[in-house]
C-alpha cells in the first residue's frame, strides 16, 4: 500500500505541473493580446503615396486611441498621438534611457494640472517611413509609463487624415 501512496502523490504533483504550465502558456498567450489591442501598429503599415510622399496607415487601438511604435533618435519607443498636446512629451525616465539632454524649464497645463517640464530637442523621430528633424519636445517628471505623447511640435509639420477606425499620417509638400 505505501508504495501506491507513493504513486499517487507523484501522479497529483505532475496534474498540479501541468495545470500551472497550461495558467502560465494561457497568461503569455493573452499578455500578447492584449498588448497588440493597445498598440495594434507595433509595425505601422506604411508606403509611398503617387506623388512620393511618405505616409503611415494606423489603426484605432480598443480605446480608440492612435498608438503606434516608432524611434527618437534610432531608439525604438512608443507614441500616443496626441492633437492637444502641444509639444511631444517625454516621461522623465524614458528622456534618460534615449540621452536627452535638457535647457530651461517651463509651466505647462496638463490634463492632470500644472507641472514644471524640462525643454529639450529631439534630433530625429521617426514612424514608419516618416522621418522628422529638430522637434521641439519637454521632459515630464509628471508622466509615468512607456508612452510618449506625440504633440502638434511634431504633428505640425504632417498631414493626417482620418477615415473610419484609421489614420493616414503623410509627409508635407515641400515648397
Amino acid at each position: 500500500m505505501p508504495q501506491n501512496d507513493t504513486s499517487s502523490q507523484f501522479g497529483k504533483f505532475f496534474i498540479w505541473i501541468a495545470w500551472l504550465l497550461a495558467l502560465g502558456l494561457l497568461a503569455f498567450v493573452f499578455q500578447d493580446l492584449l498588448e497588440t489591442q493597445n498598440n495594434p501598429n507595433e509595425r505601422p503599415q506604411y508606403s509611398l503615396n503617387k506623388q512620393g510622399l511618405a505616409e503611415v496607415i494606423l489603426k484605432q487601438n480598443r480605446h480608440g486611441h492612435y498608438v503606434t511604435t516608432g524611434t527618437i533618435n534610432e531608439q525604438k519607443v512608443t507614441f500616443l498621438l496626441d492633437t492637444g498636446a502641444t509639444e511631444v512629451s517625454i516621461p522623465q525616465r524614458l528622456a534618460q534611457q534615449l540621452n536627452l539632454s535638457s535647457y530651461g524649464r517651463y509651466q505647462v497645463t496638463t490634463a492632470n494640472g500644472k507641472v514644471t517640464v524640462q525643454q529639450t530637442r529631439i534630433d530625429e523621430l521617426s514612424i514608419g517611413n516618416i522621418f522628422l528633424y529638430n522637434i521641439r519636445a519637454n521632459i515630464n517628471p509628471g508622466m509615468h509609463g512607456d508612452e510618449i505623447l506625440l504633440g502638434m511640435s511634431a504633428l505640425k509639420k504632417l498631414e493626417f487624415q482620418q477615415t473610419g477606425k484609421r489614420l493616414i499620417l503623410r509627409e508635407q509638400h515641400a515648397f
